[in-house]
């Protein structure tokens, strides 16, 4: 998986601006049912945000993001304050919608 280059990130979080967050993550952090739902959301649109609700400590915050990226192995295209935007490409060539150059 390689990273995304500073264009690209920006790019995504213009594409992201008008979204409303597919997931909050609460109190109780990762969980199965919070994975299965980002899970879900990526595979229908690529590009989703997310929302902190409980942790308001940035280095939470980032613990929380560097889980949720190594399971279900998609990309931070950035964070605005309790809001984190998330893409992955779709694994079918053919279904994917956002094209990075």
């Amino acid at each position: 998986m390689t990273q995304l280059t500073g264009a690209q990130r920006k790019y995504l979080r213009g594409l992201a601006h008008n979204l409303n967050p597919s997931a909050f993550v609460g109190a109780k952090g990762v969980t199965t049912a919070l994975t299965q739902e980002v899970d879900n959301a990526l595979n229908a649109s690529e590009l989703i945000k997310i929302k902190f609700i409980d942790h308001k400590e940035k280095d939470v915050k980032a613990a929380l993001l560097d889980e949720i990226t190594a399971r279900l192995k998609c990309h931070v295209a950035g964070t605005i304050g309790h809001v984190a935007v998330l893409y992955r490409p779709h694994p079918d060539p053919e279904k994917q919608k956002i094209t990075l150059v």
